[in-house]
C-alpha cells in the first residue's frame, strides 16, 4: 500500500507481534503506527474515522497461544471484530475480515469449498475455540453486510508463511527452520502424517488487495491458499535438506504438548476455484522457494546476532549462537562481518 502511494496506519497491541517487523517503515511519512488494542473502541475509532479501507488482521493466533489463552482468544477474536464492524458501519468503511481454514474443523471432505459444512469438536476441548470465534466473525461480518450494508470481504487463509514470522506461538515453518539452522532437534507433533498447504505471504497479500478492489467480491467468502499438500514430517525433512542440517526429527505425542484430549485436523486443503474464477488468482510461489526465503531471512538474523556479539553486546549469548552456527554449518561469518 505504501508503494502504491497510500497512507497506512497500523494498529497492533504487540501481544504476539514485534515492532522490529515494521522498523524499516517508521521513517516513512505516510506510515503511522499506533500501539493499541482493538478492544479499545475509543482509540480504534480515532484511526478508523480517517480510513478508506480496513484490513482487519488482528486476532489471537497460533495453536500454542490459543491453548494457553482460551479466554483472551475468545475476547480478542469476537469482541475485537465486533468493534471493527461497528466502527466500519458508523464511518461507512470497507472491511477485509481475516478468517482461517480452521473454520472447516474436522470435515474430512477435502479440498474444502467455501460453502462446505463445518464439523467442530466438543466445547470441552479448547483447541476448537479459535475456529468457533473466527466462524462467528464471519457470521457477524455477513450480518453487518446484510443489515447495515457494510461492504465486507472475508478471506480464509491456509497457513500463510514468510520472513519475520515467529515460531513462538506454534507456527511450524519458522520453528522448524530455526531449529534446523541451529542443529537442534526438530519437534514434530503426533506422528507427522497430518498434512497442510503453505502459502507465501506475498501471494496472500496480492489476493486480498485484489479482492478488496473487486466489487463482485463484496459479501463473499474466499479460500486463499496453496493447493500443494505436504505432510508435516516431510516438511521437516525438506527443511533439513535445504539447510544442510544434521538436526534429528523427534516425534512428540500431542498430549505431551497440549494435554489430554487435544484434537487436530488430518488434512487441510483449499478449493480455490472461487477466487481463481473471480480475479484469476493462484499462488505463484512454490514451497521450496517459500522455504528458502525464510531460511535466508533466519540466516541473516543469525549473522546480525553474531555481529552484535562480536561488538560486545551480550557476548555469552551471542557467542553460543556463533558456535552453533559454525559447528552445524561449517560457516565462519567472521571474515564477512569484519
Amino acid at each position: 500500500m505504501l508503494r502504491r502511494g497510500h497512507n497506512v496506519c497500523a494498529l497492533d497491541n504487540l501481544s504476539t507481534g514485534s515492532s522490529t517487523n515494521i522498523q524499516h517503515l517508521l521513517e516513512n511519512e505516510r506510515f503511522t503506527f499506533a500501539r493499541c488494542s482493538i478492544l479499545d473502541r475509543f482509540s480504534t475509532e480515532r484511526y478508523v474515522a480517517e480510513a478508506d479501507v480496513i484490513y482487519h488482521l488482528a486476532a489471537a493466533v497460533g495453536v500454542k497461544y490459543v491453548m494457553e489463552n482460551p479466554l483472551k482468544t475468545i475476547q480478542f477474536n469476537v469482541h475485537g471484530t465486533e468493534v471493527i464492524l461497528e466502527l466500519a458501519s458508523k464511518w461507512r468503511q470497507k472491511v477485509m475480515i481475516a478468517s482461517t481454514s480452521e473454520v472447516y474443523g474436522k470435515n474430512g471432505m477435502v479440498p474444502y469449498r467455501e460453502d462446505g459444512d463445518r464439523i467442530m469438536g466438543s466445547t470441552t476441548i479448547a483447541r476448537w475455540s479459535y475456529a468457533c470465534t473466527k466462524a462467528l466473525d464471519e457470521f457477524m461480518a455477513l450480518a453487518y453486510h446484510k443489515e447495515q450494508e457494510v461492504p465486507v470481504v472475508i478471506a480464509r487463509f491456509f497457513n500463510i508463511c514468510g520472513p519475520r514470522q515467529t515460531g513462538q506461538y506454534g507456527m511450524v515453518v519458522p520453528r522448524f527452520v530455526k531449529h534446523a539452522l541451529l542443529g537442534e532437534p526438530i519437534i514434530v507433533h503426533g506422528d507427522g502424517t497430518q498434512s497442510r498447504c503453505f502459502t507465501y505471504i506475498k501471494d496472500a497479500v496480492k489476493a486480498v488487495t485484489t479482492l478488496m478492489e473487486t466489487e463482485e467480491a463484496v459479501g463473499k467468502v474466499f479460500n486463499i491458499g496453496s493447493t500443494r499438500e505436504i505432510q508435516i514430517r516431510d516438511l521437516a525433512r525438506k527443511i533439513i535438506e535445504l539447510t544442510n542440517s544434521d538436526s534429528e526429527i523427534q516425534y512428540v505425542p500431542y498430549k505431551d504438548i497440549y494435554g489430554e484430549g487435544f484434537e487436530d485436523m488430518k488434512r487441510r486443503v483449499p478449493d480455490i476455484s472461487r477466487i481463481s474464477d473471480l480475479i484469476g488468482w493462484r499462488p505463484e510461489t512454490e514451497l521450496d522457494e517459500l522455504l528458502q526465503k525464510i531460511i535466508n531471512h533466519e540466516k541473516s538474523n543469525m549473522e546480525l546476532t553474531v555481529a552484535a556479539g562480536l561488538s560486545g553486546q551480550q557476548p555469552s549469548a551471542y557467542s553460543e549462537v556463533r558456535k552453533l552456527w559454525k559447528s552445524h554449518h561449517n560457516i565462519d561469518v567472521l571474515p564477512r562481518l569484519k
